[in-house]
């Protein structure tokens, strides 16, 4: 029997030159390079397979409509070999204690049945494993083996397998030259010591399926933005081809209805997501973009158009000028289905004009808002950090200490204080990094 990690020794690592960054995301990436460039240990804890977050599942960014793949995957890469961070994926922290300048961190390392020092990522098990399920990468909408790794560029490169679905038939284990696999592998608890630590554990989206009237879960045409995304990524389980799920058609009329969980006291999200109002524009233009003559008719539903950034507002007007795309200020009252074409039906109200609407399109798109991540709450528990009325780990002062939380040498980036978009996850990974390396250059010292 083997227990699940690498030959990393922690043990040897100084507190006071350590930092944790919890979450892999790209706010988490960025604080962890920065903190690193100091030439301060760091150890990234992130609690899926891989890193790279929600940015991973995404096609492209706006406004620029850059690859979001292009900029990321160097990004992985470099957190990857980087010699003073210490990567420890499908790990939990299980708690922690103490005072800055010396945390104590209990961390469950999750065993993947995979010795991360042997796998070479070659994928050859893969054909050879019998069961396959949804794949929670792709929004469940394509298939994986029950050992997998999540997408072409995860880091780091080893399969991993699902405990859940393995029937133990051990097809994988003798097609692996590399005897990489070992299904003995059980999960481990380690115990680490840091002087500061980075929260950047990312965000969930809201579950769209409570609005019952907007169809979601009832109407296979009706879809949510990162469903979206995954079908028009070239990795994703249709290669990048938009396609209705109902028949495998390219959708001539597509409609996104916009706040869907977000500024709604009623489901206990009255705060705006910020990034909701562009990304649906981004997903209007990309509908354009990669189906230009058979994609007749793009209509946004919205409440507000809110292009607060750089460019922001220019990218809005682009969409209407440039591809055509229409925007109807307004509510909508339901969503319904068409028993015979499985089209979707808009009922909505425009609030311009003053006019009740019936919009007919072959696929409905719901962009959700952005709620704290599951776990948060006990993580903030946990450290004794204050939580915000909106669930989000509360700062000591939002204009003057942006990243600073109420306990000294704990840190937040990222959407773990706020919803933000890629940039402002950036920069909130950077501001966080230079605060923990004040705090380990001091030795603790506030």
């Amino acid at each position: 029997m083997t227990v699940a990690g690498d030959k990393t020794d922690f043990s040897s690592m100084v507190p006071t030159e350590t930092a944790l960054v919890i979450g892999g995301g790209v706010a988490g990436l960025q604080a962890a390079l920065d903190i690193a460039d100091q030439n301060f240990q760091v150890v990234l804890v992130e609690k899926t397979p891989s890193i790279g977050g929600v940015m991973a599942m995404l096609d492209k960014t706006f406004p620029t409509l850059d690859c979001s793949a292009c900029i990321l995957t160097p990004r992985l890469s470099e957190v990857s070999r980087h010699p003073n961070i210490n990567l420890l994926t499908y790990s939990e922290v299980l708690g922690v204690s103490g005072e800055a300048g010396d945390f104590r961190v209990k961390i469950l390392r999750k065993a993947r049945k995979v010795i991360e020092d042997k796998c070479s990522g070659c994928g050859e098990c893969v054909p050879h494993c019998p069961v396959q399920v949804k794949n929670e990468f792709d929004q469940n909408l394509g298939y994986r083996k029950a050992i997998y790794i999540a997408f072409p560029q995860n880091t780091p490169l080893v399969y991993t397998i699902d405990t859940d679905n393995c029937i133990k038939c051990e097809l994988c284990v003798k097609s692996c030259d590399r005897e990489a696999i070992d299904l003995s592998m059980e999960d481990e608890e380690i115990e680490i010591g840091v002087g500061a630590i980075v929260i950047a554990t990312g965000y969930e989206l809201f579950d769209v399926s409570q609005y019952r009237r907007l169809g979601y879960g009832r109407y296979r045409n009706v879809i949510n933005a990162l469903e979206y995304e995954r079908l028009i990524n070239a990795s994703g389980p249709t290669g990048g081809n938009l396609l209705r799920l109902s028949d495998g058609k390219i959708p001539r009329s597509i409609g996104f209805i916009q706040c869907v969980g977000a500024r709604d006291v009623q489901k206990g999200v009255p705060y705006c997501s910020r990034v909701c109002c562009m990304y649906g524009v981004k997903n209007a233009i990309m509908a354009k973009e990669l189906q230009h003559e058979n994609v007749k008719n793009v209509t946004v539903y919205y409440a507000d158009i809110r292009a607060y950034g750089k460019g922001f507002e220019e990218f809005y007007q682009m969409a209407k000028r440039r591809f055509g795309i229409r925007f109807i200020r307004g509510r909508v009252a339901e969503v319904v289905e068409d028993p015979k074409t499985k089209d979707v039906i808009v009922y909505a109200e425009n609030t311009q004009t003053s006019e009740f609407l019936k919009e007919k399109h072959e696929m409905v798109v719901l962009c959700p808002g952005i709620l704290p991540p599951k776990g948060l709450k006990q993580l903030a528990d946990e450290l004794g950090l204050g939580l915000g009325t909106d669930g989000f780990i509360s700062v000591e002062h939002p204009a003057s200490n942006p990243v600073d939380t109420r306990i000294p040498g704990v840190y937040v980036a990222g959407c773990a204080e706020s919803p933000k978009d890629i940039p402002d996850s950036v920069a909130a990974g950077s501001a966080a990094a230079m605060r923990a390396s004040i705090t380990l250059s001091r030795g603790g010292a506030s």
